[in-house]
């Protein structure tokens, strides 16, 4: 029975969005199809509250007197609304907290603005220092080590061949960050360590890729989807003259994937 709930996008479900979860019994994710940091159903992935998802293109025309409305008629039990300190609701955005405050008659809770080394976490903020490879920050925000899926693709097997085996992947609707960086990636249920590269591949034929080197041994058949949970970001994407330079800086890339990923 669900007597309290929480609204939002919660894009992430990072640490201000958490804030507003434990407090409730279900959470109702306003779905516009912009969510890149946890995409569709992915976001009751991190969270045992039960999750409801309302479809943007679906509600909009409503006022906020109808919203309420349809509120009520899905949650008959409904107590309490909780909400961050910015929301907005019905049609053109038009209901604010105070009007929720009249048109909703059990208790409203507001949460206000959570920060983090005295930065607002906002999921849009998040966005920017993971397109900037400021994988560490993203992660303090969310509360949470930043993870994606994909699917397994063909490579031009040249990794097997002059550099180092490389699993790629078809990565899609997510913020990707560019660079190098340290990862623990699950295939099949397993978590591997590895080394991931992601960006154009200036010194092959700068075709854009995401791939990892896997630190483990690794025998297994890839079956599903493969999840990379980015732990620490190593260098940014460079151009070589050869693929002998490029083979000695993988070495390298893998020598801090091991020092990062075992501290």
């Amino acid at each position: 029975m669900i007597k309290s709930i929480a609204i939002g996008s919660f894009d992430g479900i990072h640490l201000a969005h958490q804030e507003l979860i434990k407090r409730v019994d279900g959470v109702v994710v306003i779905e516009r199809g912009f969510a890149t940091l946890t995409p569709g159903w992915k976001r009751s992935i991190y969270t045992n509250k039960a999750t409801f998802f309302y479809l943007f293109e679906k509600i909009k025309h409503l006022t906020p007197q109808e919203f309420i409305e349809l509120l009520n008629s899905h949650f008959p039990n409904l107590q309490k609304i909780v909400v961050g300190y910015d929301f907005k609701f019905g049609l053109n955005a038009s209901g604010n907290i105070e009007l929720l405050k009249e048109l909703f008659s059990g208790t409203v809770e507001v949460v206000d603005e959570v920060k983090v080394d005295r930065i607002s976490v906002h999921s849009k903020v998040i966005r920017e220092f993971i397109k900037s490879s400021n994988i560490k920050m993203a992660n303090k925000l969310l509360g949470r080590n930043y993870r994606v899926d994909g699917k397994h693709i063909r490579g031009l097997g040249l990794g097997s061949k002059e550099l180092v085996p490389t699993i790629n992947l078809k990565v899609i609707n997510y913020t990707l960050p560019n660079g190098v960086f340290a990862i623990n990636a699950t295939i099949n249920g397993k978590k591997y360590r590895a080394v991931c590269f992601i960006g154009h591949r200036e010194s092959i034929d700068n075709s854009f890729s995401v791939e990892f080197h896997i630190l483990d041994e690794f025998k297994d058949d890839i079956k599903g989807k493969i999840w990379v949970e980015f732990i620490e970001f190593i260098r940014y994407n460079n151009k070589f003259n050869n693929l002998n330079e490029l083979k000695k800086q993988i070495e390298k890339d893998i020598e801090v994937a091991r020092l990062v990923i075992s501290n």
